[in-house]
């Protein structure tokens, strides 16, 4: 069911299968200030999953934040048919279910675009993956992974192959994406320029503390990035 991580953010998190390993995958919702909700990476949900969404609020944003996380929100556009549905550039074209939707830009519309901040990650078009900070939380698909540990030696074993075992890591498979590393480099310095501190990943475990830290750490070396500035509160 629904996780609480603070007043108005909320997790959803589902198995999800790469050939025999669950690497799972993480639903994020925000409650904006006039009690609508924004939902990013939808995921397959329940009627009881559903009926917890509505005692939160009304969903009237469905994001779909990249081109490779798309599969189930044309399934919670059926459940939710006045929703707003936001997706990456290019992702109507890919999948026919989604042509009614708005591209994400970092303009976003005024609904929430006082409260939810985009940037787009450059550099990296087959995902153009678009990531969002919502106070002091950076909420990202495939940019990193997050995981410590992990069980099942299938699980195991592909994290291992991917590079993505031992803490917040950029994987090797999000890395051979990337066409343009000078604009790529250009994004992280981007985010990292925001004040942030928690991580929502979509695949492996919420990152609570030092995201902004360990964000610059996954790319230090692979992008060549300068010494992480001090930010008021990171």
């Amino acid at each position: 069911m629904l996780r609480q991580l603070d007043s108005n953010l909320w997790v959803l998190d589902k198995p999800f299968h790469v050939l025999r390993a669950d690497i799972g995958v993480r639903m994020t919702v925000v409650r904006l200030k006039n009690g609508d909700l924004w939902v990013h990476s939808p995921v397959r949900t329940t009627p009881e999953e559903r009926a917890a969404l509505d005692q939160l609020g009304r969903v009237a944003h469905i994001v779909a934040p990249s081109l490779v996380h798309h599969l189930f929100a044309a399934e919670l556009c059926s459940c939710y048919p006045e929703a707003r549905l936001h997706v990456a550039p290019g992702l109507a074209q890919k999948n026919s279910a989604l042509v009614r939707s708005e591209p994400l830009t970092e303009r976003p519309p005024t609904a929430w675009g006082g409260e939810i901040e985009p940037i787009f990650l450059a550099g990296a078009p087959i995902v153009n993956e678009t990531v969002f900070r919502v106070g002091r939380t950076l909420i990202v698909t495939d940019l990193v992974f997050n995981y410590p540990s992990a069980e099942g030696f299938a699980t195991r074993l592909f994290l291992q192959l991917d590079g993505a075992l031992g803490g917040v890591r950029a994987t090797r498979i999000f890395r051979l994406t990337f066409k343009d590393k000078a604009a790529v480099r250009a994004s992280i310095l981007r985010i990292l320029g925001w004040d942030f501190d928690r991580i929502i990943v979509t695949h492996g475990e919420v990152l609570a503390t030092g995201g902004r830290q360990a964000l610059h750490a996954a790319y230090e070396s692979l992008l060549e990035l300068p010494a992480l500035s001090p930010l008021s509160a990171a």
